[in-house]
């Protein structure tokens, strides 16, 4: 369409543990913009951000007050504890974020204003923590909307590490001790105003070679995003290809360029990459839950093999061996020699939803046989036969699933074991039936995630 405006300014919200420095960074952006207005998102209303109309004292006619995003015009907008608005504080400035406007209806005023801001946010993670298992989406409290006109999300973990804490640990005694001498700067805040001022300065035009990486890399975005590969915050949309030619534009700006190069568009791929995308979450063991379990047993047996029984040690030693480790050896040194059985977090997802969702399709259809753990190790093997190409690996993913489930009952406590006396290992009985094959069900309080 003609005349279509389109948002040049970029948003961006950080998302971090307490005591991040998050305030402080916003801070000193305010100090060193031209213009920029720094507020907090608690002592916020929606007529502080945007505008408000009141009553003229002497005039007694009715005016506009400008409020944060309008006094920002042109410049940046700091606010902080953005995730502790109020929701209908948050809905107010949905047009102020994406068409840097604001309108105003009230008390016969109506006016269309422009806020033609940039927005840095602060929040802090759901819980006080940022959930490294769970999506961006999952730990902050914003709503979806809010979330797609942000271009970047940053991410800030409190990680404990010796070199880091050291270091951070001088600088703020530094600071107290010698304030003046303390503060080593390379450029000046008039050297970072006159740089950002010249940059501002040019238009940079993106070029066919530019163009044509620019809607490669939002295909394979969308393509990524829609076959459930990876776990994204949100959907992939068209504001995600506008927010990767602001940033490409903005790259150009940076090395002062009047074209927008292909190196332009990697990084600002990279970054739109890393921002949504959630923050790694670390391969899940699969056996180190079984070790001391294992450890206890072996000690139990060879204690017993001492006492006068060698010749049945070796048997119901290597026969638990053998329902784990695949061979019939010692238990002791084949859990030692044989290396840890590691999955990949979103694989581990992927077998773990897969479970839950035949498991609460067998209860609706009454089936008991594929309740059992043997039919549902059966029905998954069947599933991925395509997959196995021989013995070995069949084994192997008999193994993987047998370790999958029984994390999924004794440590993630998504499922629950069953046998004919009720809940397995509620009684001395039921404990002692080593042989049986428990019935298996959904915890009934589990959501499945998306």
């Amino acid at each position: 369409m003609e005349k279509t405006s389109l948002r040049g300014d970029i948003n961006v919200c950080i998302v971090g543990d307490p005591s991040t420095a998050k305030s402080q960074f916003l801070k000193h952006v305010e100090e060193f913009s031209p213009r920029a207005v720094y507020t907090s998102g608690k002592a916020s209303s929606a007529a502080g951000l945007t505008a408000a109309v009141v009553r003229d004292e002497e005039s007694h006619e009715f005016v506009i007050e400008a409020g944060a995003l309008m006094l920002a015009d042109n410049g940046v907008c700091c606010i902080d504890e953005f995730d502790k608005m109020d929701l209908k504080d948050q809905v107010a400035i949905h047009e102020a974020m994406e068409q840097q406007t604001i309108s105003i209806t009230k008390a016969g005023v109506k006016a269309t204003l422009n806020a033609r801001t940039s927005i840095l946010a602060a929040a802090n993670p759901v819980g006080g923590r940022y959930d490294r298992s769970k999506s961006l989406k999952q730990n902050v409290n914003l709503s979806a909307p809010i979330m797609s006109r942000f271009d970047l999300f940053f991410i800030l973990v409190d990680d404990c590490n010796e070199v880091t804490d050291y270091a951070i640990a001088r600088r703020i005694v530094d600071l107290h001790s010698r304030i003046e001498e303390s503060v080593e700067r390379l450029y000046t805040l008039d050297e970072i105003r006159r740089y950002l001022l010249f940059a501002r300065q040019f238009k940079p035009k993106i070029s066919k070679e530019s163009e044509d990486f620019i809607v490669e890399q939002y295909k394979r975005l969308r393509q990524r995003d829609g076959s459930g590969v990876t776990k994204s915050a949100w959907r992939i949309t068209v504001r995600q290809l506008e927010s990767m030619i602001r940033l490409s534009e903005s790259m150009a700006r940076m090395h002062c360029c009047d074209e927008v190069q292909p190196k332009h568009v990697k990084e600002a791929f990279r970054l739109l990459n890393k921002s949504i995308i959630r923050v790694e979450t670390p391969d899940v063991n699969l056996d180190h839950e079984e070790v001391e379990p294992e450890e206890e047993e072996a000690a139990a047996a060879v204690q017993h093999g001492v006492n006068g029984n060698d010749g049945d040690v070796p048997n119901g030693v290597g026969g638990e061996a053998h329902g784990i480790n695949g061979h019939a050896e010692n238990g002791v040194s084949g859990s030692a020699a044989q290396p840890s059985l590691r999955l990949s977090f979103t694989e581990y997802r992927r077998i773990s939803n897969l479970v839950v969702l035949h498991l609460r399709q067998a209860e609706e259809e009454e089936d008991e046989s594929t309740l059992k753990k043997s039919g549902l190790i059966n029905w998954y093997l069947k599933e991925i036969e395509s997959e196995i190409d021989s013995e070995e690996e069949l084994v192997n993913k008999k193994k993987i699933i047998e370790k999958v489930i029984h994390r999924l009952v004794h440590y993630d406590h998504i499922l629950i074991e069953l046998t004919q006396s009720g809940l397995k290992g509620s009684t001395e009985a039921a404990e002692a039936e080593t042989g049986e094959d428990p019935f298996l069900v959904v915890n009934p309080n589990y959501t499945l995630e998306d």
